[in-house]
């Protein structure tokens, strides 16, 4: 072991004596509102739950609870007894130095979903991670940090912080309620940090689960390995974060939408923020730099997850259901055709069929308003699932962009519009060539449709009159996401890339085509 005999490490609530091959944890007489270590009862009763608690993950290293004795005899305090650690084996610091981490990193995966799979679950436990449960947390957490705006972070950041996450959660109720009822909501570990995870040879041992308040450790099992995915992203091996809730999900089987993971990363991201003002206000002198740090990581995340209603539209042959497939591939998005629905609603095979006459039969007044309010109502639900959906339809209808509105309202999701356009000449062209679509529209119906639509001017205008990979390359810029405001903001005047991937129905056909 490369370590000193004896050594001391301190955080702002306790203090670790290493003595030997023994670790000995004494925890601070503090009280800091979400925790209150202020009496020797409450210190010694947190001590047994410390090592109940951690022996699920690590038998062999907790070992007992000591009683500390004054000079006359009687117990002043308690301490954690435990088997030391070997310093050069931690986890953080095997990443510092590049160390080859990867089948340590599936092997902690493989003993984390192990953990989650056996762990206590109950109503009791899930009412601490619905979806208003979290975002009590997330305020808790707002209202403790916000004395720090301006002196240690960035009141932007943190307003932009507030917004978005507060923006996910008004519109995912029906996220959190189908985490609980498929049964991913555990009592977890709730601390997870790579300082506190040893890589030994006979396999990594876990510590220091969050034992203070059993509230906080009901979590879903994402945000569980999100603390450490997201430590070890801070830490400079982003890699090895993905692969760890890559291999999580594969040993777990968990089909959890990328917006959610993006969002657990974010708090936990943000509760090492309010730790670093906390502990800068204790007079640590690196803690504020630590806190911008992890705010900065919270903001990516949380941008990064925002949940999106794109839609795609524009005439026949002006190339949106490229752009549309496009887009729903590059962002890991769920794309929904009206070509496709319309012919499904109608109990329709969905290839081409001879063209009707114009705004008849299966394109009827009827047939056409059925199809955009089921478009609709499919993309608010996955909306409120955490999927981000691209929307394949032409639009040309004020009341049909008005139901897509409302969707996205609904569910707190920015919405952004794309209106493909092409000179008449080349639309003619590419509808008359393309084959294996599913759209029936001619060349004639195209021009009847361009002198129909209504006004789109709150839509991008994008031209694809260039190449596919050209037009796809524009759509993604007019996708940056805004800035949004403050709630304060929101409230007196009246975001990407996406992890992972989601349910995808891909378009038929590699050319530039569009229904009607």
């Amino acid at each position: 072991m490369n370590a000193p005999w004896a050594d001391v490490h301190e955080t702002h609530i306790g203090a670790v004596f290493l003595v030997g091959d023994l670790a000995y944890k004494l925890k601070k007489p503090v009280d800091l509102g979400f925790l209150d270590f202020s009496t020797r009862e409450a210190r010694e009763r947190v001590c047994h739950r410390e090592v109940e608690l951690n022996r699920r993950l690590a038998p062999d290293v907790y070992l007992g609870v000591a009683d500390v004795t004054g000079p006359d005899g009687a117990v002043c305090d308690h301490l954690v007894v435990m088997r030391r650690m070997p310093e050069d084996r931690r986890l953080s610091t095997l990443v510092r130095r590049g160390v080859p981490l990867h089948v340590t990193i599936r092997r902690l995966a493989r003993q984390l979903a192990a953990f989650h799979a056996r762990a206590d679950r109950g109503p009791g436990i899930d009412a601490d991670e619905t979806r208003d449960a979290v975002r009590d947390r997330w305020r808790a957490s707002f209202d403790q940090v916000r004395p720090f705006h301006g002196d240690v972070l960035d009141p932007a950041t943190a307003l932009e912080i507030e917004a978005l996450a507060e923006d996910f959660l008004a519109g995912r109720k029906a996220l959190f309620d189908r985490r609980i009822a498929e049964g991913h909501v555990v009592d977890g570990h709730g601390d997870l940090l790579a300082d506190d995870v040893f890589c030994l040879d006979d396999g990594p041992r876990v510590l220091d689960c969050l034992e203070f308040d059993d509230h906080l450790r009901h979590v879903d099992v994402l945000d569980d390995v999100a603390f450490l995915a997201m430590d070890l992203d801070r830490l400079g091996a982003p890699e090895l974060g993905e692969q760890l809730i890559a291999d999580y999900r594969e040993f777990a089987g968990d089909p959890a939408p990328p917006a959610l993971l993006h969002h657990y990363l974010a708090y936990r991201a943000f509760v090492r923020a309010k730790v670093a003002c906390l502990r800068h206000a204790q007079g640590d002198p690196e803690a504020a730099a630590l806190a911008r740090e992890y705010a900065d990581l919270t903001l990516r995340h949380l941008r990064l997850g925002q949940v999106r209603l794109i839609l795609v539209g524009g005439e026949p042959g002006t190339g949106k259901s490229t752009i549309a497939g496009g887009l729903a591939d590059r962002l890991g998005a769920t794309l929904l055709q009206s070509d496709r629905l319309r012919k499904e609603l109608a109990g329709l095979e969905p290839v081409r069929r001879p063209a009707e006459g114009y705004r008849e039969g299966l394109y009827d007044s009827r047939h056409t308003d059925a199809t955009y309010a089921e478009l609709a109502r499919r993309a608010g639900e996955l909306l409120a699932f955490g999927e981000t959906v691209v929307l394949d339809a032409s639009w040309t209808a004020v009341r049909h962009r008005e139901l897509a509105v409302a969707a996205a309202e609904r569910t707190s999701s920015p919405l952004t519009a794309l209106r493909c356009q092409a000179p008449e000449e080349t639309a003619a062209q590419r509808i008359t060539a393309r084959t294996g679509t599913l759209s029936d529209a001619t060349p004639e119906i195209a021009h009847r449709m361009a002198a129909d639509a209504a006004p789109w001017p709150e839509a991008h205008p994008l031209t694809t009159s260039g190449t596919p990979a050209e037009s796809l390359v524009h759509a993604l810029a007019c996708l940056a996401p805004e800035h949004p405001k403050s709630p304060a903001q929101r409230h007196s005047g009246p975001p990407g890339d996406r992890a992972g991937s989601a349910r995808v129905e891909p378009a038929e056909h590699p050319e530039p085509e569009a229904g009607r």
